[in-house]
């Protein structure tokens, strides 16, 4: 089929590679089948999220539209912005000194730190009294997270104003030196920006996995600041709410939003924080990451735990798709999710074709076309990952061992899509760094 050319580098290296173009008919089938798969990817991932359709929502006002809230709040004196810091915490009695650290460094003081315990059983409630902090300690809360959170909101967000702030980060992150002032200045400058959320970085350590997340995190924090903060996801590792658009969302669950009425938090969302995130959407409200609102939260060690993190993400984003439907506010969640499942059968669809042409063939063909496009990637890989050191360059350069990581990732996003649409029931493990904590503190 093909007449290859010989090519010899020195004494080093002698290949062969292809000079001729595929035949017109095979390239329109190439582009046929990938516009099929494409379209069966979004008929899926259509029926799965359907699959966790629950009551119907009705059409948004969006009453924290930009418009909307500077016509409310014109002519009105707010007062100061002032942050308190909600920090939900079960068992978290290593992590939780090194945070409430970061939050006594920081340039702009929060008027309230509160830790939320959780269904404690060790010295967290002890370590907190012990920082001078408050403490408000769940009831009988059944649903993690999200219910501990619903519970102190409720306790406080009444008497706050449209200039009061509630910060929610988790008990294992420690956010920059100046996350408070900037979040501050931004609510101060723009009284219709609702919130404010971070950009997360991986901690130190873990070896090759651990790298492999902080090259993750390093790419997505580069795309937000490419984009100026548009940020996808208000990051439950620390994030920054005006208590006006709290309360607004909780006003607005039952009706307009899913949830229960009365509640910030949809209880029944596996991933709160992308929840929370198109609640405000969904009602209009603007938010933003600012590059300077920077987070160092802990990693996943293992691959047994990474999967369990993944996992989750993966069907809770795809189950809070399924829960909103298909919007305008909505409809980028959606690209991104047929995007990652055509981006899953590319990847594999990659490494049947390698491993057919490795047992079908005596001489490995090099095609200059694909060579290039390797290289191009190859160079993408390191430049988005520049900011992380050499390390991380070192690894992406690598380009296989990512692809591995990325293989990975994917098997957890179809175990997800297959999960919901053969209604397997979902759950999920605090997940404990104690051990990593204390050796740290050590």
């Amino acid at each position: 089929m093909w007449n290859p050319v010989e090519l010899r580098i020195g004494a080093l290296w002698t290949t062969f590679y292809s000079t001729e173009l595929p035949d017109l008919s095979i390239l329109v089938f190439a582009v046929t089948v990938a516009v099929l798969l494409v379209l069966l990817v979004v008929l899926g991932e259509r029926f799965v999220t359907w699959r966790y359709r629950r009551t119907p929502i009705q059409k948004s006002s969006r009453p924290l539209a930009p418009k909307a809230v500077m016509a409310r709040t014109r002519g009105v004196h707010a007062g100061e912005v002032t942050v308190t810091v909600l920090i939900p915490a079960h068992n978290e009695e290593a992590s939780l000194p090194f945070t409430l650290k970061a939050l006594e460094e920081q340039s702009f003081r929060p008027s309230r730190i509160i830790v939320v315990a959780d269904n404690c059983t060790d010295a967290t409630v002890e370590v907190a009294r012990e920082h001078g902090v408050e403490v408000f300690e769940s009831v009988e809360n059944k649903h993690k997270k999200g219910g501990a959170l619903n519970q102190a909101l409720q306790a406080i967000l009444p008497a706050m104003g449209d200039n009061d702030c509630v910060m929610v980060m988790d008990a294992d992150s420690q956010i920059g030196a100046g996350f408070l002032e900037t979040a501050k200045d931004r609510f101060t400058w723009d009284r219709a920006l609702m919130a404010v959320g971070g950009l997360f970085h991986g901690e130190e350590g873990h070896g090759l996995l651990g790298q492999f997340q902080r090259n993750e995190y390093t790419r997505y924090q580069r795309e937000i600041e490419r984009r100026n903060g548009r940020v996808f996801v208000l990051t439950g590792t620390a994030s920054i709410f005006r208590a006006a658009a709290l309360r607004t969302v909780a006003a607005a669950r039952g009706t307009t939003l899913p949830g229960n009425p009365g509640e910030v938090y949809d209880t029944a969302a596996l991933t709160e924080d992308n929840e929370l995130t198109i609640a405000l959407k969904t009602l209009g409200a603007l938010t933003t990451s600012p590059k300077s609102c920077t987070v160092v939260t802990e990693l996943m060690p293992s691959w047994k735990m990474l999967w369990a993190q993944r996992l989750r993400w993966q069907r809770g984003a795809l189950e809070n798709l399924g829960a909103y439907g298909v919007s305008a506010q909505t409809s980028r969640y959606w690209a991104q999710q047929i995007g990652i499942g055509y981006g899953v059968i590319a990847l594999f669809s990659y490494f049947a074709l390698m491993l057919i042409m490795l047992v079908s063939m005596d001489t490995w063909v090099w095609f200059p076309f694909w060579m290039l496009l390797g290289a191009l990637f190859a160079v993408e890989r390191i430049v988005t990952v520049w900011h992380g050191g050499w390390r991380a360059r070192i690894v992406a350069a690598l380009v296989i061992p990512e692809l591995v990581y990325d293989a990975f990732l994917d098997l957890a996003f179809l175990k997800g899509v297959a999960d919901i649409a053969f209604a397997r029931s979902a759950d999920w493990k605090h997940v404990e760094h104690a051990g990593a904590a204390r050796k740290e503190l050590g």
